[in-house]
């Protein structure tokens, strides 16, 4: 596989890890980031030592007109987007009583409108080629629902309705449009629960092992590629069983 992919949210653990499963196939890869730079630019560092094309852009998730300014300046770059990869993801741990009005309001700008605006400015640069993979990361609690995790739940839930009726929009046009719903991944968000939580969920796993970052990269990268060429509008659970 080669080509321009874009991975939006890759400074975080699971972002990173498809940017580096991206990079084997020397694709060109431009990493999206928000806050954390350095570690965007020490990704891009790394790519490079796969012999693999990378840049790093700056995009705020939660601003439609920051998506918009930043898929702009990639495309004048590279000229087109082959695979979009949304892989940004906010959380707060809040029963909804509690939960503050702003964070509510950013948890749904980040996720899910992100992943909306970020579908919408690319899908027109690949009508126009006819040909695209798109892949959205939701999570096992935008299935099931997480007690806590309220709106977070429906950010993610809300990702998967959205993509699958983006599917239908855009399969005439040779366009994929998919779902990755990780479980319990020992990576990114997961990283602030304490070690006794994360060794009671990986019990309750089937696999009695909690998910990696490469298990969740191996999926979007067969996904992205020809192999599921045949695959649209469908959600790819990788929970190890939970």
């Amino acid at each position: 596989m080669e080509g321009n992919i874009l991975i939006l949210g890759a400074s975080g653990g699971i972002g990173e890890a498809i940017a580096l499963r991206f990079a084997e196939d020397r694709n060109n890869i431009i990493i999206g980031y928000n806050h954390n730079k350095e570690k965007a630019q020490k990704l891009v560092q790394k790519i490079h030592t796969k012999k693999a094309n990378a840049f790093a852009i700056k995009v705020d998730m939660s601003s439609s007109k920051s998506i918009k300014k930043a898929i702009d300046e990639v495309l004048a770059d590279v000229g087109r987007i082959d695979v979009l990869v949304c892989a940004q993801g906010v959380a707060d741990y809040n029963i909804l009583i509690d939960d503050k009005d702003e964070n509510i309001e950013n948890i749904i700008d980040v996720n899910l409108l992100g992943t909306i605006f970020a579908n919408k400015y690319v899908a027109e640069n690949m009508i126009r080629n006819q040909y695209g993979k798109i892949i959205n990361i939701s999570s096992i609690w935008g299935e099931v629902g997480g007690s806590g995790e309220t709106v977070y739940s429906a950010s993610k839930a809300g990702i998967i309705g959205f993509s699958k009726a983006l599917a239908k929009e855009l399969g005439r046009s040779n366009i994929n449009v998919n779902v990755v719903a990780p479980g319990v991944i020992n990576a990114g968000m997961c990283n602030c629960l304490d070690k006794m939580i994360m060794s009671e969920l990986a019990e309750q796993t089937a696999l009695g092992r909690l998910g990696t970052a490469e298990d969740v990269a191996n999926t979007v990268y067969f996904l992205a590629s020809n192999e599921a060429g045949y695959i649209t509008g469908t959600v790819v659970d990788i929970n190890g069983g939970f």
